[in-house]
């Protein structure tokens, strides 16, 4: 580390109802290293859910990781979003009229197809104080328990990726597509940055409109870099197929839009931190190989599902409510062997609880691993 002072910085990645996964992992480190606390957080899509309840919460790890877990078996379909089988159809109504009016009229306002007004709810109760702040995220900083948490999210109107932070002694960056704001981050920013798209409805942040952070996020370890981190710990929620798993078609004959869409989210959301990480791995060699007095490697742990999560979620499906599995078996969830695009809305609490034990299993399988990188 050529003398620099290792800061450690946890990185939360998306992936829907799968960020339950992460939990687990939460879990598992407040049993064995109650202690521990996480000066740089940061998180997208779903993650960011976790990232900002972990950068707010008061108490010590284990008390974190049981009221998270509290939060995520919670939780329900129809308290994420609308399932009321007349608010599905008056959107689909309102969605037609729109592409058949060409844009004119009502249509033309057409937002999101699942209406996240419970959502909301929840995280609001969750997080804010009577005026609509998160106090938890500034008396951490203060006390320093806390440097500085980021939630990254889209900004429709430019294609650019908005990463808001807060924290002491941060500074923004500016690149072409990439921009670092300094804020007071808020639960809209966690719902901007959880807003699937087409699903969800974007969020209003300052007189624009953002949408879930993982679209086009090519790079989810840079925030935690820009930050200070020098060791960063990634929670995945995209199973690693070997060859042979990957090989097998999940379908036959031509693809149900379930799987066409699932294939596009973990392609948008889930794929570029493994290309992020393997362009973080050649800088580390370069390093190695020609020192630079200003620079220094970066190590970088990534934790995993040793099961397939979207494939999981079939095992789940029967047990949705009834209007939502009608329109989810319309799409083809059914005719697919592992479906992805399933799993990001499987906010049945039987399933959230088996990510959750998956999470907690595999990071007591990496235990040794994760406790080397939090070495002083």
């Amino acid at each position: 580390m050529n003398g620099e002072a290792p800061k450690l910085g946890i990185v939360l990645t998306g992936g829907g109802a799968r960020a339950a996964y992460q939990v687990g992992f939460l879990r598992c480190m407040a049993k064995n290293a109650p202690e521990l606390r996480f000066p740089i957080v940061t998180g997208v899509s779903a993650g960011a859910i976790n990232a900002v309840f972990l950068a707010a919460h008061n108490g010590d790890l284990p008390e974190a990781a049981e009221e998270l877990t509290q939060l995520w078996t919670s939780l329900s379909t129809e308290k994420v979003f609308n399932i009321d089988i007349w608010c599905l159809a008056r959107t689909a109504l309102r969605w037609g009229f729109g592409l058949l009016s060409g844009g004119h009229g009502s249509g033309s306002q057409m937002r999101g197809l699942l209406d996240t007004a419970p959502l909301r709810a929840i995280l609001e109760a969750a997080l804010e104080d009577d005026q609509g702040r998160i106090p938890g995220i500034q008396t951490n900083i203060d006390s320093g328990r806390l440097e500085s948490v980021a939630v990254t999210t889209l900004k429709y109107s430019t294609g650019q990726t908005v990463t808001w932070t807060q924290g002491r002694e941060i500074d923004s960056w500016v690149r072409p597509q990439r921009l670092g704001v300094r804020t007071e981050i808020q639960a809209e920013h966690v719902m901007a940055s959880s807003a699937l798209p087409i699903l969800f409805p974007a969020q209003e942040l300052g007189g624009s409109w953002y949408g879930d952070g993982g679209v086009r996020f090519l790079t989810p370890l840079a925030p935690a870099i820009h930050l200070g981190a020098n060791r960063l710990l990634a929670i995945s929620t995209r199973y690693e197929r070997n060859l042979e798993e990957a090989s097998q078609p999940a379908v036959e004959g031509y693809p149900p839009p379930a799987q066409i869409v699932g294939a596009l989210l973990n392609a948008v959301f889930l794929d570029s931190l493994d290309q992020d990480a393997q362009r973080l791995e050649r800088v580390n060699k370069l390093l190695a190989d020609r020192p630079r007095h200003n620079l220094n490697p970066i190590e970088l742990l990534i934790l995993r599902p040793s099961a397939d999560l979207g494939r999981l979620a079939a095992e789940f499906e029967s047990k949705l409510p009834r209007a939502f599995r009608f329109v989810t078996r319309g799409l083809g969830t059914r005719r697919t062997s592992s479906p992805d695009f399933l799993s990001l809305l499987m906010f049945q609490t039987d399933y959230l609880r088996r990510l959750i034990d998956i999470g907690e299993a595999d990071a007591e399988a990496q235990l040794p691993a994760i406790m080397e990188l939090m070495k002083p």
